[in-house]
C-alpha cells in the first residue's frame, strides 16, 4: 500500500516574527513621560524617604532619576507630607530639573489627594483603600443595598479628586493590591483575579462619567500566576468595555536578591512578551536605585529599549580557549557605559562566528593565545590575548562608536 506524505514547506527567518506586538492603548501624559500610546515602556520606582524631610527626598529624587527612572513615587500619609510635595517640587525645578512625580494615597484620603494634586504630576490611589470599609467580624453577605450604598459614598469621595485632576490635566493611577481588597469585593467575587478587575472597572467607570480617560490602571499581587491572570482579565474586559487605558504592571512585594529579581521579571516578562504593559516598577526590599537596573535588563532583553550594551556570550567549555569569565568581565568593564551595542564574546570558533553573527562586535578565540576580532560577520584582526581588549576598544573607536566613560 502507497502511503502519502505530505511535507511542510521549511520555515525561513521571512515567516517569523520575532517582533513583540504591544497592546493599543492611549497615551496618558505625566509631566513630559507619555505612558501608552506606543511610546517606550517607562520606567519607575519610588523612594524610601519620609516626604517630610524635603532635602532627603529631593536627593534620593535626584539620584533616582539620574540612573534612568523616569518618574518616581512618594508616599503622602498625611496633610503635612501633602504640603511638603510643594516644597519638594519647587527644590527639584530650582536646583536639579522637573522630575515627574506620583503621589500614594491611602485611607479616607480626599483631603490629603487634593492637596497633593496641586503639586504632583499624577496620584495614585487604592480602591481597596480609598474609602476604607470597616470589616464585621459576623457579615455573612453584602446585600445590594449595602453594596449600592458603598459604590455612592466611592463615587462623592473620589468625584471632587477625578474634576481637579482632569481640570489640570493631571493623571491618576488606579492601583489594585490583591492583599488589599475591600470587604465586598471579597465578598462578591472571592479573593480572585475577578475581584481585582472589577475593583478597577468600578473606579474607572466613575472617572469616565466625568469625562477624565488620563488614567493608569495596575493590578498587583505578590504571587506571579495571580499577577498574570489579573491583568490578562482586566485586559479582556476592556476590550470588551472598548477601553484603551495603559498598564502599569509589577509584583508587589517581590522580596529581595537573586528571588525577587527571578520572580519580578517573571511576572513582568511574561505579559510584556504578550505585548501587555506601557511601564514597569520592580519592588525590591532593598534600596529603590537597584531596581532600575533590573526594569531596563528586562526591557533590553526583549528588545523593548535598548539602553545598554547587549553581551553574547557563550558558557564556556572544553574548547574554549581562554578564561571566558575573565575576560568577559574585562570586557563589559570596558564597554558597559556604551549604548546600543551588541558585543560577543565567545570562547572558540566552532560556535563564534555563528553564534554571534546578530553582533555588532565579537572576541573570539580562534588560536591559543590569539584573540580575533570580527565587525559583524568579517574578520578584522588577529591580536595577542592581552591586547584584546585594548584592540577591541581601537576597532569600536575606528568605527566612530565609542564614547568616553
Amino acid at each position: 500500500m502507497q502511503t502519502l506524505e505530505t511535507t511542510q514547506p521549511p520555515v525561513t527567518a521571512a515567516l517569523v516574527d520575532t517582533t513583540i506586538h504591544r497592546r493599543k492603548t492611549r497615551p496618558v501624559r505625566v509631566n513630559d513621560v507619555f505612558i501608552g500610546g506606543g511610546h517606550p515602556v517607562v520606567v519607575q520606582s519610588m523612594i524610601n524617604e519620609d516626604t517630610l524631610d524635603v532635602e532627603g527626598s529631593v536627593a534620593a529624587i535626584r539620584r533616582l532619576h539620574e540612573m534612568g527612572c523616569e518618574i518616581v513615587r512618594v508616599t503622602v500619609p498625611s496633610m503635612a507630607h501633602a504640603k511638603a510635595l510643594a516644597q519638594i517640587k519647587e527644590k527639584l525645578i530650582k536646583t536639579y530639573r522637573d522630575v515627574p512625580l506620583v503621589a500614594d494615597v491611602h485611607h479616607n484620603g480626599l483631603k490629603i489627594a487634593l492637596e497633593v494634586a496641586k503639586h504632583v504630576d499624577k496620584v495614585r490611589i487604592n480602591p481597596g483603600l480609598y474609602v476604607f470599609e470597616k470589616p464585621k467580624s459576623d457579615r455573612t453577605e453584602y446585600t445590594e443595598a449595602e453594596f449600592a450604598e458603598i459604590g455612592d459614598k466611592i463615587r462623592e469621595t473620589l468625584e471632587p479628586l477625578v474634576i481637579s485632576l482632569r481640570d489640570q490635566d493631571k493623571a491618576m493611577r488606579i492601583g489594585v493590591n490583591h492583599g488589599s481588597l475591600a470587604e465586598r469585593m471579597l465578598f462578591t467575587y472571592g479573593d480572585t483575579p475577578e475581584g481585582m478587575v472589577e475593583s478597577a472597572l468600578e473606579f474607572i467607570r466613575i472617572c469616565e462619567s466625568l469625562d477624565f480617560r488620563n488614567l493608569v490602571i495596575s493590578l498587583k499581587a505578590s504571587r506571579v500566576p495571580v499577577m498574570l491572570a489579573a491583568y490578562r482579565l482586566m485586559v479582556q474586559r476592556m476590550d470588551e468595555l472598548g477601553m484603551d487605558y495603559p498598564l502599569h504592571l509589577g509584583v508587589t512585594e517581590a522580596g529581595d536578591g537573586e528571588y525577587g529579581r527571578i520572580k519580578s521579571t517573571a511576572g513582568i516578562a511574561t505579559l510584556l512578551a504578550e505585548g501587555i504593559g506601557d511601564t514597569i516598577r520592580v519592588s525590591l526590599t532593598e534600596a529603590p536605585e537597584k531596581e532600575i537596573p533590573v526594569c531596563y535588563s528586562i526591557l533590553q532583553a526583549l528588545g523593548l529599549r535598548k539602553t545598554m550594551v547587549e553581551y553574547v556570550a557563550c558558557p564556556s567549555c572544553g574548547r574554549t580557549l581562554f578564561n571566558l569569565e575573565e575576560v568577559l568581565h574585562k570586557v563589559r568593564e570596558a564597554t558597559k557605559h556604551l549604548t546600543g551595542l551588541d558585543i560577543a564574546v565567545m570562547g572558540c570558533i566552532v560556535n563564534g562566528p555563528g553564534e554571534m553573527a546578530d553582533a555588532d562586535y565579537g572576541y573570539v578565540g580562534k588560536q591559543p593565545g590569539y584573540i580575533s576580532l570580527y565587525r559583524g560577520r568579517e574578520e578584522i584582526k588577529k591580536v595577542p590575548e592581552d591586547q584584546g581588549v585594548a584592540e577591541l576598544i581601537n576597532l569600536i573607536k575606528a568605527d566612530d562608536r565609542w564614547v568616553d566613560p
